[in-house]
C-alpha cells in the first residue's frame, strides 16, 4: 500500500541534507580505511589534531581547549581522550592553577600516529575530493560558512 508522504524537495538530489549524509557515509567509510591499520578511529584523529595544533602555542592545552576548537561535545571528549590516553598516545598531568582540569599533551608515540594519520587522511581526501582546486576552495568556503553559521545554534 501506497503513503501519501510529502517531500519539501523533488529528489533526493535536491535536499542538502541528505546528499550531506551520503557524502557523511562514504567519507567516513574511506576514512575508516585508511585509519584502521593506525588503530585510530576518526574521532580519535580529530582530538589528536585538534591537541596536535593547540601544542603549537600553547604548553597548556585543556580538554576544554580540545572540546571548543574541535567543535565536539565535552564529555564524548573525555572518554575519547581517555581511549587515547591507554592506548600511550597522549597524557595527562594536573593543572599547576586550575584543579579541575588535566594539561593535555602527545606523547612521542602519539605524535608519530598523528604524522602518519594525517599523511594517510590527506591522501586519502584529496583522492575523495578530486574537484578542480577552485571547485574545492569554494566547496571549503560553504562548509566553513555553514560550520560558523550553526556553531551556537
Amino acid at each position: 500500500m501506497a503513503h501519501d508522504i510529502e517531500f519539501h524537495f523533488k529528489s533526493t538530489a535536491d535536499s542538502p541534507g541528505y546528499l550531506l549524509g551520503q557524502l557523511t557515509m562514504l567519507w567516513q567509510r574511506k576514512q575508516k580505511r585508511v585509519l584502521d591499520p593506525l588503530d585510530l578511529t576518526q574521532t580519535q584523529l580529530v582530538l589528536l589534531a585538534a591537541l596536535g595544533w593547540l601544542s603549537r602555542t600553547s604548553d597548556a592545552v585543556t580538554q576544554v581547549d580540545i572540546a571548543n576548537q574541535s567543535n565536539a561535545d565535552r564529555m564524548m571528549v573525555s572518554k575519547v581522550l581517555r581511549t587515547l590516553e591507554e592506548k600511550g598516545f597522549i597524557s595527562r598531568q594536573e593543572h599547576p592553577t586550575d584543579t579541575r582540569a588535566k594539561i593535555i599533551t602527545l606523547t612521542d608515540s602519539g605524535a608519530a600516529v598523528l604524522q602518519e594519520a594525517l599523511k594517510a587522511v590527506e591522501e586519502a581526501d584529496i583522492a575523495f575530493f578530486s574537484l578542480s582546486e577552485a571547485a574545492l576552495t569554494g566547496f571549503n568556503q560553504t562548509m566553513v560558512s555553514l560550520i560558523n553559521q550553526n556553531k551556537n545554534a
